[in-house]
């Protein structure tokens, strides 16, 4: 297309990038220069001269050609990009970048000649799906569990305990144990939270590395033990993973609980209700619900999962890098709500390797995010304002205490969560969701759990114990 004598052709590149190629006219060129000559020229003052009367030579002189000449291109290219834009109607998505270089058009650039120049940006990817219907997909089906009833109680009472003093007795499975220790790795060197002068241990599997809570048993108060235990290969201190160690421990002290018994007192100790049959009943109502809520997650996880598979879209970089941002402010932003110094603990080190790492979570939510935008468009599923209004009115009346609320940020969550979950109920109504097989499950776990091992790079909130 030309536009004022500026000739612009465009192609599509991979990565939702296109490239637009421009031809500008030699006489732009020279406006260009002449333009960036009389801008720089107006900052010189030189004795002897009168403002404006300085000889052209002198200028060149004091200036330099090569300044000049790119600052006529700089301008040039700024200008005629703009109206290439608005010309193509093109919405980029970052700044353009010159193919080549800016230095290799520079050494070309001559502003008495036609100047050809390709200049690439990024764009929003069109999203397509090849089916929306009768998509093969499963989930997890969760039952309700009668028996986690009495698992919650037992929790309730373990937590309402008292906690008596043992000393005629060795410390058995079930007790909680004051001890003091010390770990060296096997090489001498020391275990970063490896000692502490007293702390409590619950004498429980699961609750230190292997073999740690197994050493403790049958120690008696004041006796002094040492032990060899290895660090299991999944440790969340990739320093210690698989590593040996030697530990020696003090049992200073040994409690054992004793149960408050499971009556109608219990009851009203542990929660609002008055009686164990109607603590039962509530246990047994929200864990139902529980259930349910976990059976549509599953549908939904299943249903978007299988539409994401469908899509074909060609994700630019500058809408990865951008979702690569949020997710590592969005992990920044919850530590810092949990009191931790943000600034101190996100290094430039640490933030790279979150970066590195969190890419492919990035792809995979703007692929999520462009399946249900596609499946909006196709089927024209969308929310209505009244909708809206009455969601944001409800959430406002929840919020009413609340300072600081960014109503935009409010009313555009709103929309995304009633058209997720109008998208969720097409997708149901057209499609089947089977019951995923017991193999099937155990395989995403295994799957879920080396993903998760991989994550090293992301800090932790609250480190175990040793």
């Amino acid at each position: 297309m030309d536009a004022a004598g500026l000739k612009i052709t465009t192609h599509c590149l991979p990565a939702s990038r296109i490239a637009v190629a421009l031809e500008i006219p030699a006489e732009r060129c020279k406006v260009s220069y002449e333009e960036a000559f009389a801008r720089l020229s107006r900052s010189i003052k030189l004795p002897g001269f009168r403002k404006g009367k300085v000889p052209k030579a002198v200028i060149l002189q004091q200036i330099g050609g090569e300044r000049i000449k790119a600052a006529a291109l700089e301008g040039l290219l700024e200008a005629v990009w703009r109206e290439a834009l608005s010309s193509e109607s093109i919405e980029p998505l970052c700044e353009p970048e010159v193919n080549g270089g800016f230095e290799e058009v520079f050494k070309n650039f001559n502003p008495s000649e036609i100047l050809k120049v390709t200049l690439e940006t990024d764009i929003n990817p069109t999203p397509k799906l090849k089916a929306t219907k009768e998509l093969n997909v499963k989930a997890e089906v969760v039952t309700y569990d009668p028996t986690k009833i009495d698992d919650l109680i037992e929790q309730s009472r373990k937590q309402l305990a008292t906690l008596i003093p043992i000393e005629t007795r060795p410390a058995a499975k079930g007790d909680v144990a004051v001890i003091s220790f010390k770990g060296t790795y096997k090489d001498g060197s020391e275990i970063e939270g490896g000692s502490s002068d007293s702390m409590d241990v619950e004498l429980e599997e699961g609750q230190m590395i292997p073999g740690f809570i197994e050493a403790i048993l049958g120690m008696k108060i004041n006796d002094q033990k040492s032990f060899e235990c290895t660090f299991p290969d999944d440790y969340q201190d990739k320093k210690s993973q698989g590593k040996k160690a030697n530990f020696t421990v003090n049992l200073r002290e040994l409690k054992t609980r004793e149960l408050p018994n499971l009556d109608d007192e219990f009851a009203q100790r542990a929660s609002d209700k008055k009686t164990m049959v109607e603590l039962r009943e509530d246990l047994e109502k929200r864990l139902k619900e529980d259930a349910n809520r976990k059976n549509i997650n599953n549908r939904k996880e299943a249903l978007f999962e299988g539409l994401v598979e469908q899509l074909e879209v060609d994700l630019p970089k500058t809408l990865i890098d951008q979702e690569v941002r949020a997710l590592v402010e969005k992990m920044a932003q919850q530590f810092a709500q949990q009191g931790m110094d943000v600034k101190k603990m996100f290094t430039p080190e640490l933030v790279k390797s979150l970066m590195d790492s969190s890419k492919g979570e990035a792809e995979s939510s703007l692929r999520r995010k462009f399946a249900l935008q596609a499946l909006a468009e196709v089927e024209k599923i969308n929310v209505e304002e009244k909708e809206i209004e009455t969601k944001v009115k409800e959430i406002k009346e929840e919020l009413a205490g609340e300072k600081n609320i960014d109503h935009n940020k409010l009313h555009q969550a709103v929309i995304d969560d009633l058209l997720e979950e109008k998208l969720f109920n097409w997708l149901e109504e057209n499609n089947e969701v089977l019951e995923k097989t017991t193999e099937e499950i155990n395989s995403k776990k295994k799957l879920t759990s080396t993903k998760n091992k991989s994550k090293s790079a992301k800090p932790t909130a609250k480190k175990t114990k040793t």
